[in-house]
């Protein structure tokens, strides 16, 4: 490994606690760290149904090339969280490196990942990858990037570390270019929410963000639902996309969206442009839900 990955500051060796020093790194907003840190120590996706993770897992990676990957691959994880991704994506390479700027966020990591002998984990951030260019077999970044500084530096940041023809998978929030325009609009009344709550104490952000999800989230993703087994198209429908998820899924995300302060949401060209100067080609979007999600590969 040592003639791949150079090691960090906050990674002195394989499998050990990196230091907090990378908590200062470049390109992050240290209040949206220990934002998330909160988050994902009170929903740390212990409890998210494995049937539930497998059916987003497969949105987030729909098309994407893994029998093109070699059989020890190395991957990494710019932004891991509680390394729900990770814990499905670790089977199917050779070596897994998971990434996240958050103390508590990657202990969660840790935690949750504490059974895969193949994962090792870096206290960074996307402006400092403890990775040398061109390194990596793949690599993928899934809702992460919205809440950088500098969302097309972290990408490109990124994509230096990848092998040329190497893949390299992509979530960013989209701008409802493809939704109505009575939609867009009720998301601007909503951003005005998160702008407010965003900015509370956490014990605050998590005391409002629940009751939203029960009485936003629960019912109008179970009207889409009821809608959808009468036939009837409900994509355009508000919140649509959680019709076959769980609570848990909608508590956690309701937190998630009203309670992060940095968010930037881009329409599918800026994506496809972001994504090409950063040094990707053959770029395929997928048009399911959750948008954008989209892979590329290094050119």
């Amino acid at each position: 490994m040592s003639s791949v990955v150079s090691r960090s500051r906050t990674d002195p060796g394989p499998k050990a606690d990196p230091s907090p020093g990378t908590a200062s790194a470049p390109n992050l907003d240290p209040d949206v760290v220990d934002g998330f840190s909160d988050e994902w120590t009170r929903f740390d996706q212990s409890k998210l149904r494995e049937k539930e993770l497998r059916q987003q897992f497969d949105q987030y990676f729909d098309g994407f090339p893994w029998d093109a990957l070699p059989r020890d691959a190395l991957v990494f994880d710019a932004g891991c969280g509680t390394g729900r991704w990770a814990k499905l994506v670790a089977p199917r390479v050779g070596r897994l490196h998971c990434v996240d700027p958050g103390e508590g966020t990657l202990a969660a990591a840790r935690r949750n990942l504490a059974g895969l002998s193949n994962c090792e984990f870096h206290l960074a951030s996307v402006g400092n990858l403890p990775f040398d260019d061109e390194s990596m077999d793949m690599g993928y970044s899934l809702g992460v990037l919205h809440h950088v500084p500098d969302p097309a530096a972290g990408l490109r940041a990124c994509v230096r570390t990848l092998k040329r023809g190497a893949p390299f998978a992509l979530y960013i929030y989209y701008a409802f270019d493809n939704r109505p325009p009575l939609f867009r609009a009720i998301w601007r009344v909503a951003d005005l929410g998160r702008r407010f709550i965003s900015r509370l104490p956490f014990p605050l952000r998590y005391g409002i963000t629940q009751p939203i999800a029960l009485f936003v989230y629960w019912p109008l993703a179970r009207l889409s639902l009821l809608l959808e087994r009468l036939g009837l198209d409900v994509a355009a429908f508000p919140l649509s996309g959680y019709r076959h998820r769980s609570f848990y899924s909608m508590r956690t995300d309701a937190l998630d969206r009203f309670g992060t302060r940095l968010e930037r949401r881009f329409t599918r060209d800026e994506i496809r442009r972001m994504m090409e100067d950063a040094g990707l080609e053959r770029i395929r979007f997928s048009d399911e839900i959750p948008h954008w999600c989209a892979h590329g590969f290094r050119a």
